[in-house]
Protein backbone atom coordinates (compact mmCIF):
# COMPACT_ATOMS: atom_id res chain seq x y z
CA UNK A 1 0.00 0.00 0.00
CA UNK A 2 1.11 3.11 -1.31
CA UNK A 3 -0.10 5.71 1.10
CA UNK A 4 -2.06 5.87 4.42
CA UNK A 5 -5.74 6.63 5.14
CA UNK A 6 -6.51 8.95 7.72
CA UNK A 7 -10.07 9.39 9.08
CA UNK A 8 -11.85 12.55 7.35
CA UNK A 9 -11.81 14.33 10.20
CA UNK A 10 -8.14 14.81 10.29
CA UNK A 11 -7.96 16.75 7.25
CA UNK A 12 -5.46 19.57 8.71
CA UNK A 13 -3.29 16.85 10.03
CA UNK A 14 0.33 16.41 8.32
CA UNK A 15 2.34 13.60 7.85
CA UNK A 16 5.81 13.16 7.58
CA UNK A 17 7.28 11.11 4.82
CA UNK A 18 10.97 10.33 6.59
CA UNK A 19 12.59 12.54 4.22
CA UNK A 20 15.68 9.51 3.52
CA UNK A 21 18.18 9.88 0.82
CA UNK A 22 17.92 7.58 -1.76
CA UNK A 23 20.58 6.10 -3.42
CA UNK A 24 21.41 4.49 -6.40
CA UNK A 25 19.82 1.07 -5.09
CA UNK A 26 16.37 2.20 -5.87
CA UNK A 27 17.01 3.01 -9.63
CA UNK A 28 15.64 0.11 -12.02
CA UNK A 29 18.05 -1.33 -14.73
CA UNK A 30 17.61 -5.35 -16.59
CA UNK A 31 19.40 -7.63 -14.47
CA UNK A 32 22.88 -7.73 -15.93
CA UNK A 33 26.30 -8.92 -15.51
CA UNK A 34 28.31 -6.66 -12.89
CA UNK A 35 31.23 -6.46 -15.25
CA UNK A 36 29.29 -5.47 -18.19
CA UNK A 37 30.80 -2.01 -19.97
CA UNK A 38 29.58 1.19 -19.68
CA UNK A 39 29.22 1.42 -23.25
CA UNK A 40 27.88 -2.06 -23.73
CA UNK A 41 25.20 -1.13 -20.88
CA UNK A 42 24.27 2.32 -23.05
CA UNK A 43 24.20 0.12 -26.21
CA UNK A 44 21.82 -2.32 -24.51
CA UNK A 45 19.40 0.20 -22.94
CA UNK A 46 19.14 1.47 -25.77
CA UNK A 47 17.62 -1.50 -27.71
CA UNK A 48 15.50 -2.47 -25.35
CA UNK A 49 13.76 0.88 -24.80
CA UNK A 50 10.94 1.52 -26.55
CA UNK A 51 8.62 3.88 -24.29
CA UNK A 52 10.11 6.98 -22.46
CA UNK A 53 7.39 9.40 -20.45
CA UNK A 54 8.02 12.51 -19.01
CA UNK A 55 5.98 14.36 -16.23
CA UNK A 56 5.14 14.78 -12.60
CA UNK A 57 5.51 12.75 -9.53
CA UNK A 58 3.84 14.03 -6.69
CA UNK A 59 2.89 13.40 -3.49
CA UNK A 60 -0.71 14.14 -2.63
CA UNK A 61 -3.58 14.72 -0.30
CA UNK A 62 -6.92 13.35 -1.33
CA UNK A 63 -10.43 13.99 -0.09
CA UNK A 64 -13.34 11.89 -1.02
CA UNK A 65 -16.69 11.79 0.85
CA UNK A 66 -15.92 8.93 2.20
CA UNK A 67 -11.84 9.49 3.33
CA UNK A 68 -9.07 11.30 3.09
CA UNK A 69 -5.69 9.60 1.80
CA UNK A 70 -2.31 11.39 2.74
CA UNK A 71 1.40 10.84 1.11
CA UNK A 72 -0.78 9.60 -1.75
CA UNK A 73 1.94 8.63 -5.10
CA UNK A 74 0.47 10.18 -7.75
CA UNK A 75 1.71 12.53 -10.39
CA UNK A 76 0.84 12.19 -14.45
CA UNK A 77 4.65 9.70 -14.72
CA UNK A 78 3.75 7.86 -12.25
CA UNK A 79 0.45 6.30 -13.20
CA UNK A 80 1.66 6.69 -17.06
CA UNK A 81 4.50 4.64 -16.60
CA UNK A 82 2.60 1.68 -14.22
CA UNK A 83 -0.46 1.67 -16.74
CA UNK A 84 2.11 1.34 -19.32
CA UNK A 85 4.23 -1.15 -17.77
CA UNK A 86 1.59 -4.13 -17.89
CA UNK A 87 2.26 -4.24 -21.97
CA UNK A 88 6.19 -3.39 -22.06
CA UNK A 89 7.47 -4.08 -18.15
CA UNK A 90 11.19 -3.84 -19.33
CA UNK A 91 11.28 -1.29 -22.09
CA UNK A 92 9.59 1.57 -19.86
CA UNK A 93 11.53 4.50 -18.64
CA UNK A 94 10.88 8.14 -16.83
CA UNK A 95 12.07 11.57 -16.82
CA UNK A 96 10.78 13.62 -13.56
CA UNK A 97 11.92 15.09 -10.36
CA UNK A 98 11.49 14.22 -6.53
CA UNK A 99 12.51 15.51 -3.76
CA UNK A 100 14.40 13.37 -0.52
CA UNK A 101 11.04 13.22 0.73
CA UNK A 102 9.99 10.72 -2.04
CA UNK A 103 9.58 7.29 -0.18
CA UNK A 104 11.42 4.08 -0.46
CA UNK A 105 8.12 2.00 -1.26
CA UNK A 106 7.56 4.21 -4.37
CA UNK A 107 11.15 3.26 -5.67
CA UNK A 108 9.90 -0.32 -4.69
CA UNK A 109 7.24 -0.42 -6.60
CA UNK A 110 8.50 0.84 -10.00
CA UNK A 111 11.10 -1.37 -9.35
CA UNK A 112 8.53 -4.36 -9.16
CA UNK A 113 7.21 -2.91 -12.61
CA UNK A 114 10.49 -3.14 -14.35
CA UNK A 115 10.21 0.75 -14.70
CA UNK A 116 13.18 2.21 -15.24
CA UNK A 117 13.98 5.63 -13.11
CA UNK A 118 17.49 6.48 -13.82
CA UNK A 119 15.71 9.65 -15.90
CA UNK A 120 14.28 10.48 -12.25
CA UNK A 121 16.37 13.62 -10.55
CA UNK A 122 16.58 13.54 -6.49
CA UNK A 123 16.87 17.43 -5.49
CA UNK A 124 18.91 17.04 -1.87
CA UNK A 125 17.15 18.78 0.92
CA UNK A 126 13.74 19.29 -1.62
CA UNK A 127 10.02 18.46 -1.14
CA UNK A 128 8.19 16.42 -3.76
CA UNK A 129 5.40 18.58 -5.90
CA UNK A 130 2.30 17.67 -4.02
CA UNK A 131 -1.42 18.75 -4.83
CA UNK A 132 -4.20 18.49 -2.36
CA UNK A 133 -7.82 18.15 -3.73
CA UNK A 134 -11.57 17.86 -2.33
CA UNK A 135 -13.41 15.66 -4.56
CA UNK A 136 -17.68 16.04 -4.48
CA UNK A 137 -20.35 13.61 -3.92
CA UNK A 138 -20.37 12.54 -7.28
CA UNK A 139 -16.73 11.99 -7.53
CA UNK A 140 -16.57 14.04 -11.62
CA UNK A 141 -16.26 17.48 -9.27
CA UNK A 142 -13.17 18.18 -7.68
CA UNK A 143 -11.69 21.88 -6.18
CA UNK A 144 -8.14 22.26 -5.98
CA UNK A 145 -7.27 23.59 -2.24
CA UNK A 146 -3.28 23.33 -2.83
CA UNK A 147 -0.73 22.92 -5.31
CA UNK A 148 2.90 23.07 -3.82
CA UNK A 149 5.20 22.85 -6.99
CA UNK A 150 8.15 22.25 -4.73
CA UNK A 151 11.19 20.99 -6.70
CA UNK A 152 9.09 21.06 -9.74
CA UNK A 153 8.74 24.17 -10.24
CA UNK A 154 12.44 24.27 -11.50
CA UNK A 155 11.91 20.79 -13.29
CA UNK A 156 14.04 20.60 -16.58
CA UNK A 157 13.66 17.54 -18.18
CA UNK A 158 17.38 15.74 -18.76
CA UNK A 159 17.29 12.87 -20.62
CA UNK A 160 19.75 10.43 -20.01
CA UNK A 161 21.91 9.09 -23.31
CA UNK A 162 19.97 5.91 -23.20
CA UNK A 163 16.64 7.31 -23.38
CA UNK A 164 17.43 10.05 -26.48
CA UNK A 165 16.17 7.03 -28.96
CA UNK A 166 12.45 5.64 -27.72
CA UNK A 167 10.30 4.62 -30.19
CA UNK A 168 7.16 5.87 -28.53
CA UNK A 169 6.87 9.25 -26.10
CA UNK A 170 4.75 10.36 -23.81
CA UNK A 171 4.66 14.45 -23.08
CA UNK A 172 2.55 14.42 -19.59
CA UNK A 173 1.00 17.73 -18.63
CA UNK A 174 3.98 20.20 -17.90
CA UNK A 175 4.95 23.35 -19.53
CA UNK A 176 4.57 23.38 -23.33
CA UNK A 177 8.26 24.61 -23.23
CA UNK A 178 9.52 21.75 -21.99
CA UNK A 179 7.62 18.81 -23.66
CA UNK A 180 8.86 20.78 -27.09
CA UNK A 181 12.36 20.91 -25.27
CA UNK A 182 12.18 17.15 -24.95
CA UNK A 183 11.50 16.20 -28.83
CA UNK A 184 13.93 18.57 -30.13
CA UNK A 185 16.47 17.13 -28.14
CA UNK A 186 16.19 13.23 -28.61
CA UNK A 187 18.58 11.98 -31.07
CA UNK A 188 16.08 10.62 -33.99
CA UNK A 189 12.20 11.33 -33.36
CA UNK A 190 9.72 8.57 -32.47
CA UNK A 191 6.96 6.96 -34.32
CA UNK A 192 4.49 8.52 -31.88
CA UNK A 193 4.56 11.73 -29.91
CA UNK A 194 1.32 11.17 -27.66
CA UNK A 195 1.10 14.70 -25.54
CA UNK A 196 -0.91 15.78 -22.75
CA UNK A 197 -1.93 19.62 -21.79
CA UNK A 198 -4.54 21.87 -19.45
CA UNK A 199 -6.91 24.41 -19.39
CA UNK A 200 -3.77 26.33 -17.19
CA UNK A 201 -1.33 26.13 -20.49
CA UNK A 202 -4.78 26.38 -22.85
CA UNK A 203 -5.16 29.90 -21.54
CA UNK A 204 -1.86 31.32 -20.53
CA UNK A 205 0.24 29.37 -23.16
CA UNK A 206 -1.60 29.30 -26.31
CA UNK A 207 0.97 29.92 -28.80
CA UNK A 208 3.52 27.55 -26.82
CA UNK A 209 1.34 24.94 -26.93
CA UNK A 210 0.24 25.31 -30.80
CA UNK A 211 3.89 24.96 -31.54
CA UNK A 212 4.30 22.13 -29.31
CA UNK A 213 1.52 20.41 -31.10
CA UNK A 214 2.86 20.71 -34.69
CA UNK A 215 5.87 18.15 -33.30
CA UNK A 216 3.43 16.06 -31.58
CA UNK A 217 1.05 13.33 -34.19
CA UNK A 218 -1.29 12.43 -30.99
CA UNK A 219 -3.09 13.98 -28.50
CA UNK A 220 -5.03 13.00 -25.27
CA UNK A 221 -7.66 15.67 -23.83
CA UNK A 222 -10.75 15.83 -22.08
CA UNK A 223 -13.87 17.35 -23.23
CA UNK A 224 -13.94 20.56 -21.30
CA UNK A 225 -10.32 21.19 -22.42
CA UNK A 226 -10.97 20.33 -26.30
CA UNK A 227 -13.92 23.32 -26.40
CA UNK A 228 -11.65 25.43 -24.93
CA UNK A 229 -8.27 25.02 -27.14
CA UNK A 230 -11.13 24.37 -30.45
CA UNK A 231 -13.82 26.93 -28.44
CA UNK A 232 -16.29 25.07 -30.54
CA UNK A 233 -19.18 23.00 -28.44
CA UNK A 234 -19.35 19.88 -30.53
CA UNK A 235 -16.72 17.81 -29.72
CA UNK A 236 -16.70 16.04 -33.51
CA UNK A 237 -15.99 19.31 -34.55
CA UNK A 238 -13.16 20.25 -31.99
CA UNK A 239 -11.55 16.16 -32.55
CA UNK A 240 -11.56 17.22 -36.46
CA UNK A 241 -10.00 21.00 -35.70
CA UNK A 242 -7.54 19.27 -33.03
CA UNK A 243 -6.23 16.91 -35.53
CA UNK A 244 -5.00 19.85 -37.98
CA UNK A 245 -3.02 21.59 -34.90
CA UNK A 246 -1.07 18.46 -35.19
CA UNK A 247 2.58 17.04 -37.17
CA UNK A 248 1.42 16.88 -40.58
CA UNK A 249 2.26 13.17 -40.89
CA UNK A 250 -0.05 10.23 -40.70
CA UNK A 251 -1.79 9.00 -38.44
CA UNK A 252 -3.02 11.84 -36.68
CA UNK A 253 -4.64 11.19 -33.64
CA UNK A 254 -6.38 12.83 -31.15
CA UNK A 255 -8.35 11.25 -28.31
CA UNK A 256 -11.58 13.00 -26.36
CA UNK A 257 -11.70 11.90 -22.56
CA UNK A 258 -15.40 12.07 -21.51
CA UNK A 259 -15.03 10.43 -17.78
CA UNK A 260 -18.04 8.29 -17.52
CA UNK A 261 -19.16 8.69 -20.97
CA UNK A 262 -16.14 6.78 -22.51
CA UNK A 263 -13.62 8.08 -25.33
CA UNK A 264 -13.28 9.65 -28.53
CA UNK A 265 -10.63 8.30 -30.89
CA UNK A 266 -10.43 10.67 -34.01
CA UNK A 267 -7.48 8.79 -35.90
CA UNK A 268 -7.02 10.19 -39.14
CA UNK A 269 -10.64 10.28 -41.49
CA UNK A 270 -11.92 7.58 -38.74
CA UNK A 271 -13.84 7.90 -35.79
CA UNK A 272 -14.31 5.43 -32.82
CA UNK A 273 -16.17 5.66 -29.60
CA UNK A 274 -15.82 3.96 -26.68
CA UNK A 275 -17.79 3.07 -23.96
CA UNK A 276 -16.56 3.98 -20.41
CA UNK A 277 -16.02 0.46 -17.90
CA UNK A 278 -19.38 0.58 -15.83
CA UNK A 279 -18.31 0.92 -12.43
CA UNK A 280 -20.90 0.64 -9.53
CA UNK A 281 -18.19 2.29 -7.16
CA UNK A 282 -15.94 5.03 -7.65
CA UNK A 283 -13.63 5.22 -4.83
CA UNK A 284 -10.28 7.79 -6.49
CA UNK A 285 -10.36 9.26 -9.81
CA UNK A 286 -7.17 10.80 -9.25
CA UNK A 287 -4.35 9.87 -12.65
CA UNK A 288 -7.23 7.75 -14.33
CA UNK A 289 -6.53 10.24 -17.15
CA UNK A 290 -3.45 9.26 -17.07
CA UNK A 291 -3.65 5.58 -16.44
CA UNK A 292 -5.47 5.67 -20.02
CA UNK A 293 -2.88 7.11 -22.11
CA UNK A 294 -0.03 4.75 -20.21
CA UNK A 295 -2.61 2.11 -20.93
CA UNK A 296 -2.98 3.45 -24.59
CA UNK A 297 0.55 4.00 -25.51
CA UNK A 298 1.83 1.20 -23.42
CA UNK A 299 -0.14 -1.52 -25.86
CA UNK A 300 0.54 0.09 -29.13
CA UNK A 301 4.25 -0.16 -27.67
CA UNK A 302 4.40 -3.77 -27.56
CA UNK A 303 2.76 -3.84 -30.71
CA UNK A 304 5.35 -1.81 -31.91
CA UNK A 305 2.26 -0.38 -34.15
CA UNK A 306 0.11 2.99 -34.82
CA UNK A 307 -2.13 0.95 -36.97
CA UNK A 308 -6.19 1.95 -36.60
CA UNK A 309 -7.28 -1.40 -35.43
CA UNK A 310 -4.26 -1.08 -32.77
CA UNK A 311 -5.09 1.88 -31.47
CA UNK A 312 -8.88 0.96 -31.45
CA UNK A 313 -8.15 -1.93 -29.15
CA UNK A 314 -5.89 0.50 -27.63
CA UNK A 315 -7.99 3.04 -25.86
CA UNK A 316 -10.17 -0.11 -24.74
CA UNK A 317 -7.22 -1.57 -22.61
CA UNK A 318 -6.46 2.49 -21.56
CA UNK A 319 -10.52 2.66 -20.79
CA UNK A 320 -9.84 -0.84 -18.37
CA UNK A 321 -6.37 -0.03 -16.62
CA UNK A 322 -8.50 3.57 -15.86
CA UNK A 323 -11.26 1.69 -14.36
CA UNK A 324 -8.74 -0.27 -12.31
CA UNK A 325 -7.51 2.87 -10.85
CA UNK A 326 -11.16 4.25 -10.14
CA UNK A 327 -11.58 1.00 -7.93
CA UNK A 328 -9.05 2.17 -5.33
CA UNK A 329 -7.36 4.74 -4.19
CA UNK A 330 -4.04 6.34 -5.49
CA UNK A 331 -2.22 3.62 -7.00
CA UNK A 332 -3.57 1.03 -5.55
CA UNK A 333 -6.06 -0.26 -7.96
CA UNK A 334 -2.80 -0.80 -10.90
CA UNK A 335 -0.12 -1.83 -8.77
CA UNK A 336 -0.63 -5.92 -9.05
CA UNK A 337 -3.29 -6.30 -11.87
CA UNK A 338 -2.85 -9.57 -13.95
CA UNK A 339 -3.08 -9.82 -17.33
CA UNK A 340 -6.24 -12.52 -16.46
CA UNK A 341 -7.78 -9.31 -14.75
CA UNK A 342 -6.86 -6.89 -17.87
CA UNK A 343 -8.28 -9.21 -20.43
CA UNK A 344 -11.39 -9.99 -18.40
CA UNK A 345 -12.52 -6.72 -18.75
CA UNK A 346 -11.13 -6.09 -21.98
CA UNK A 347 -14.03 -8.76 -23.04
CA UNK A 348 -16.54 -7.12 -20.84
CA UNK A 349 -16.07 -3.74 -22.41
CA UNK A 350 -16.72 -5.78 -26.04
CA UNK A 351 -19.61 -7.23 -25.17
CA UNK A 352 -21.36 -4.36 -23.56
CA UNK A 353 -20.43 -2.25 -27.24
CA UNK A 354 -21.61 -4.97 -29.72
CA UNK A 355 -25.04 -6.39 -30.87
CA UNK A 356 -26.13 -7.87 -33.72
CA UNK A 357 -28.03 -6.70 -36.89
CA UNK A 358 -31.91 -7.70 -37.43
CA UNK A 359 -31.97 -10.66 -40.27
CA UNK A 360 -33.27 -8.62 -42.78
CA UNK A 361 -30.68 -5.88 -42.42
CA UNK A 362 -27.96 -8.65 -42.99
CA UNK A 363 -26.70 -7.63 -46.68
Amino acid sequence: MLAKLVPAVEVGASASTGGMKLSQSYQCYPTLSRDISTSALTALLALTLSLLIVGSLALDIIETPFATLEDALGGSATFISLAASYFAPERVGVVGVVGEDFPERAWDLFRTRGIDTTGIEIVPGGKTFSWHGRYHYDMNTRDTLATNLNVFADFNPQVPKHFKSPDFLVLGNIQPDLQRQVIEHLDRRPKMILLDTMNFWIEGHLASLKRTLKLSNALVINDSEARLLIEHPSLIVAGRKLQEMLAEESPRIVIIKKGEHGALLFYDEHIFSAPAYPLEEIFDPTGAGDTFMGGFIGYLARRNSQDYEDAKRAVIYGTVLASYCCSKFSTEGIEDLSMELIHDRFRALRTLSSFELEEEMVI
